[in-house]
């Protein structure tokens, strides 16, 4: 498949890395020289620099016989004029555009809207995907992370281990013989810093963040086993009264459990907005760090605070200020990957890094053949992919233990038709049948060569 990918800031370079690295065509296009240059030189892609939006620089790019187009610029209006231009100009059958503006999605997703005037295919909105996200972390308060994979029967849920966790010490092998009927695996373990895939005989210890994959009938007993309990959230403040802040806040007004919310935003402009939005939020103008402020949002008696401005250092002095004051849960939201081994010793329960959510969201949207998705973990560290097995896959017809996996990758739940399963080593691989993989980024590629990735999305 030929792609062109418009902008080759973080969102651009890791989907280019991605569809590079399934032997696709890709071509990047920035403006910025160096980005250009930065995405040819580490990964196997044509690059070209100028503005996205011009017909001449997608001319450039090979447009005329692109399948797809993704622009993911920092503006609305340029990938909305890119998609345009590659429609009418040279006929490129999908467009995918990022766009960020709410009044352009507020028309986008009207019954005014027609695709042949702004003709978009898929629209990806950062706010709504990182609001989606906040909401994940607040139904699953001690989880760290958590993402939902084959059709929202299985979820992969990040949790730090406390001294009380019952299972410290305990060798893996056990803990699948204590809890038999138990539908989920660790994946994944981080410890110091360092993330890998856990052996059968390797224990977990206090301080360790882990990554368990569960059906999700079976998610709240195991995280009770791991010494996590979950909690009804009745009072929730969120510092950040943009886009996302706005979106929770709706969202969680519209629960049929009533949840008390409160909203701080410092510009007073986008207070009276999210004032004028919300209807039984209560709205304060001022800094989310002022202690004086988060006393008269009742931080001490809230369930959970959500920082989510858009500066990255508020958001984390805001979640330990709260924490120091009484709050039991804080997610923060990091888009800085550089910033998120400071979590643990800063004792913020839980991030959401938006260019992680957006990535995944829209290699979501395009993988329409065997790969189903793909899930970032940490700062690239790992990735977690979900693929349909195809009939000439290497892994096809063998069983589990006979498969070859690299020793940073363990296959999580797979689905056999309508039954989600924790695959053991008699377990085998059909056709059809759809699998997940935890994997450390530099194994990604051999999971790939194992599914043998089908270039036929459409």
């Amino acid at each position: 498949m030929k792609v062109i990918i418009c902008g080759a800031g973080q969102v651009g370079w890791q989907i280019a890395r991605h569809l590079a690295g399934e032997r696709n065509e890709v071509t990047v296009v920035d403006h910025n020289e160096e980005l250009v240059r930065r995405a040819t030189d580490q990964l196997d892609v044509t690059g070209v620099t100028g503005f996205a939006s011009y017909p001449n620089v997608l001319e450039r790019a090979g447009a005329e016989d692109a399948d797809m187009i993704i622009a993911a610029t920092y503006s609305d209006e340029v990938n909305m004029v890119t998609c345009q231009v590659a429609h009418s100009v040279f006929g490129v059958q999908r467009k995918i555009a990022r766009l960020r503006a709410q009044s352009y999605l507020d028309t986008l997703h009207s019954d005014l809207y027609r695709r042949d005037h702004l003709p978009i295919d898929v629209v990806i909105s950062p706010e709504k995907e990182v609001a989606e996200a906040a909401l994940q972390r607040l139904a699953a308060p001690s989880t760290f992370d958590i993402e939902s994979f084959l059709d929202d029967k299985a979820q992969l849920m990040g949790v730090q281990l406390s001294d009380d966790c019952p299972v410290l010490n305990t060798p893996l092998r056990q803990l699948t013989d204590l809890f038999s009927t138990l539908r989920a695996i660790v994946v994944g373990v981080r410890r110091e810093g360092t993330l890998f895939a856990p052996e059968p005989r390797d224990q977990l210890f206090a301080g360790d963040q882990i990554y368990v994959f569960s059906h999700t009938d079976d998610a709240q007993r195991a995280l009770e086993i791991f010494g996590k309990s979950q909690s009804r959230q009745t009072r929730v403040v969120i510092v950040g009264g943009g886009n996302v802040g706005l979106a929770v806040a709706s969202a969680l007004e519209a629960r049929t459990d009533r949840v008390r919310v409160k909203v701080i935003e410092k510009d007073r402009k986008v207070a009276e907005a999210a004032a004028e939005a919300l209807e039984r939020t209560i709205v304060l103008n001022g800094d989310g760090l002022n202690a004086d402020l988060l006393a008269e949002a009742n931080i001490t008696k809230a369930d959970a605070l959500l920082a989510v401005t858009d500066d990255d250092k508020t958001n984390l002095l805001t979640a330990v200020r709260a924490k120091s004051l009484g709050c039991p849960l804080t997610i923060s939201l990091v888009n800085d990957p550089a910033l998120l081994p400071l979590m643990g010793p800063l004792h913020i329960d839980a991030y959401i890094n938006p260019r992680s959510t957006t990535v995944s969201s829209i290699l979501r949207h395009v993988r329409h053949g065997r790969v189903r998705s793909v899930y970032s973990i940490g700062d690239a560290e790992a990735e977690v992919l979900e693929a349909q097995v195809l009939k000439t896959a290497t892994l096809a017809g063998q069983q589990v233990r006979d498969i070859d996996l690299p020793e940073g990758v363990l296959m999580g739940p797979l689905r056999k038709g309508d039954k989600v399963i924790i695959p053991h080593g008699g377990t085998r691989i059909e056709e059809g049948d759809v699998v997940t993989f935890f994997a450390l980024s530099e194994d990604v590629p051999e999971v790939e060569r194992l599914l043998q990735v089908s270039i036929d999305y459409f």
